[in-house]
């Protein structure tokens, strides 16, 4: 860290301090907002308050409908029309430009009879936040927004620094907001993602892709099994096959790529044999794979598993691609991004935070593989994200907004 940012550390952590009550009843309104796949627009509206109060210049961008044709875009699931992704400008025009990027868009709550509280009505307990998308990732906004506020405040070198934030749709299952929003002008020369990392730093991810495969069965009534062909049963060679191909793609990679059966439905009566069973999968795969060629795994897979059955090989499954299409990203373990962040960090902790492993994605991919920005990230400690009672540690909301603030201070006085 520079002189004049140590000097600074201090006030810094003081405003951090006194800000963080606001930052964490911004946070609490952001998650009562539920913001699943296709109604974002009320969390949409409280992030471009904040940016406007914060002396952001917002505008509302809209992800066009062809957008799933451009590299690197997931397939669309649902029509983008009223579902804008905002986004801020602010401070000069001289020097680099830092772009935070972050997404409101949140997973279904799931059975909500599990939760120990409702799932948008967010709930202090024991130093942690309670709610769907209390980690991922809206403790991200909170961490990033409070670091902003306090550096504002303190340092004028970071009034006059270009800044960008964009807050973006569809970042849990197509990354095509993210997209939109680059295309439109806000990329930048760097990009931190405040994600859920526990304080640790994201450098990269794995592909990811999604398809749902078509069972066919054969309807009957239940006192006449015979006549029929149960498709939940016809569907288990296919649950197998996924299975191989998760460990054939696993074979030589340095980070776990996970097949994962998220949904299966199948029937719409007890005494009735299921006709058709749909099975949503998750697909994760290796540095180096394209999403075509991990589509032709896929396809390849379920072809071997129908040819083994005797039902699937004369009625075999149909699968459809949709949603993730996600590429592998890296960014270099010793880049300027990198050292960066990490020098603010041990500022705040003593020592260099830890890379997180990247067995997942996030759309830092769209920057680094089809803008070439680099781009990370860092954020909050969570616990059971896309799970029941996720939570978010409200202390490293303050102490990630500490290490962000000093990030900013720096790289401000590097820039002028």
């Amino acid at each position: 860290m520079g002189q004049g940012v140590a000097q600074k550390a201090q006030p810094l952590d003081e405003a951090v301090a006194a800000l963080s009550p606001a930052a964490f009843g911004f946070l609490e309104r952001l998650v009562a907002e539920p913001s699943v796949l296709g109604r974002e627009a009320g969390a949409q509206e409280l992030v471009a308050l904040e940016l406007e109060r914060l002396g952001f210049r917002v505008e509302r961008i809209p992800v066009p409908e062809e957008i799933g044709g451009r590299p690197g875009a997931g397939r669309p699931l649902v029509p983008y029309g009223g579902r804008d992704v905002v986004a801020g400008r602010r401070g000069g025009a001289a020097g680099p430009t830092l772009l935070i990027n972050g997404h409101v868009d949140v997973v279904p709550a799931g059975e909500e009879a599990l939760w120990s509280t409702p799932a948008f009505e967010p709930v202090r307990r024991d130093g942690w936040l309670v709610g769907r998308g209390a980690g991922d990732m809206k403790s991200g906004f909170a961490m990033a927004l409070l670091a902003l506020e306090a550096a504002l405040e303190t340092d004028p070198a970071v009034r006059e620094a270009p800044l960008a934030f964009v807050s973006v749709i569809e970042e849990e299952c197509t990354g095509n907001g993210t997209l939109a929003a680059a295309h439109a002008g806000f990329a930048a020369d760097e990009v931190v993602i405040p994600e859920c990392t526990g304080l640790e730093l994201l450098l990269d991810g794995i592909g990811i892709l999604w398809a749902e495969i078509e069972v066919p069965g054969r309807a009957a009534h239940a006192h006449l099994p015979g006549a029929g062909v149960n498709a939940v049963e016809a569907a288990l060679p296919v649950l197998a096959a996924l299975k191989e191909l998760e460990d054939e793609l696993n074979d030589g990679s340095s980070a776990r790529c996970a097949t994962t059966v998220g949904t299966f439905h199948a029937g719409d009566w007890r005494s009735s044999i299921p006709a058709l069973a749909r099975v949503g999968v998750r697909v994760g795969f290796p540095l180096g794979m394209t999403p075509g060629e991990a589509e032709e795994r896929v396809v390849a897979a379920i072809d071997r598993a129908a040819r083994r059955d005797p039902w699937l090989s004369e009625a075999p499954p149909r699968v459809t691609f949709e949603g993730f299409r996600a590429e592998p990203y890296t960014l270099a373990r010793d880049h300027e991004l990198v050292t960066a962040l990490s020098s603010a960090h041990a500022d705040v902790f003593g020592s260099s935070p830890r890379i997180w492993a990247g067995t997942a994605t996030t759309d830092a991919r769209v920057y680094l593989n089809q803008f070439g920005v680099p781009a990370l990230c860092y954020g909050p400690r969570a616990r059971d994200i896309h799970g029941v009672d996720e939570a978010v540690e409200l202390q490293s909301v303050v102490d990630g907004a500490r290490v962000l603030a000093r990030f900013l201070c720096a790289r401000a006085e590097r820039s002028r």
